[in-house]
């Protein structure tokens, strides 16, 4: 029985590939900050697949945080890792608060290049694994530093890809639009654009299984993808003044 590791696996996209995974079999290590919210996650995911859920609690916008998932890495077989962990902030660059920017690039950029480091070795000799890095769409676009630091899980992802894909080790790009995954809703947003977890999860197995470098759900947003890539510089700067899509 393979097992998964996935961060931020208590809530929204998250737990929705908790969920995927528990049902098709695998064991899961759910790693989030609140550990009592773990804990409900495990018992409800345990009770209901019938697999063994182990929680770390840890905050991984600390170099501590950090340390302790990568050394359960380190130490136990983990088939699948899920980089999700993240949050925007309320305020663009640079009207927020300086050490506020700091930790959500901690979150977003330092602590998947480091649990990637450290789950890599164990995948590769043993031939076989795949990684799933959470980005946004907002990635496609110059859209601060929340955009920023999805555009350089995207490239890191796609970078890797080539270079594991020789060993048995997958990597996908998941680059969500908005999506409903309980943190508060947006009214300035018509409901036709918003997607559900499953929508971003059902698409994102989809295309792990079709060795995809990227995957976007929603017909609408991959339009939006589309036009994006293929649209002139100044323009796409023009569209990233507009809001811009976060998971």
């Amino acid at each position: 029985m393979t097992t998964a590791l996935i961060t931020g696996g208590s809530s929204g996209i998250g737990l929705g590939f908790a969920r995927r995974f528990a049902a098709e079999g695998h064991d899961l290590v759910l790693v989030a900050r609140d550990q009592p919210r773990l804990d409900r996650t495990a018992v409800e995911l345990q009770s209901r697949y019938g697999v063994h859920v182990d929680t770390i609690s840890a905050d991984l916008a600390t170099v501590e945080g950090c340390d302790l998932v990568e050394k359960h890495l380190g130490s136990a077989v983990v088939d699948i890792l899920v980089n999700n962990a993240g949050h925007a902030l309320p305020q663009p660059y640079p009207r927020g608060a300086l050490a506020d920017e700091e930790r959500m690039l901690d979150l977003l950029v330092r602590a998947p290049l480091r649990l990637t480091h450290a789950a890599i070795p164990g995948m590769t000799a043993r031939g076989h694994g795949a990684i799933l890095n959470v980005a946004s769409v907002a990635g496609l676009l110059p859209a601060g530093t929340y955009g920023a630091a999805k555009a350089w899980l995207i490239h890191f992802s796609e970078s890797l890809r080539l270079d594991l894909a020789p060993r048995g080790v997958r990597v996908l790009a998941v680059c969500p639009g908005f999506t409903h995954t309980g943190a508060p809703h947006i009214d300035t947003i018509p409901d036709w654009i918003w997607l559900s977890v499953d929508q971003v999860v059902d698409q994102a197995m989809k295309d792990l299984r079709r060795r995809r470098p990227r995957s976007v759900a929603g017909r609408h947003f991959k339009l939006y993808a589309t036009a994006v890539h293929h649209a002139p510089r100044r323009l796409a700067a023009r569209m990233a003044r507009s809001r811009t899509p976060k998971n």
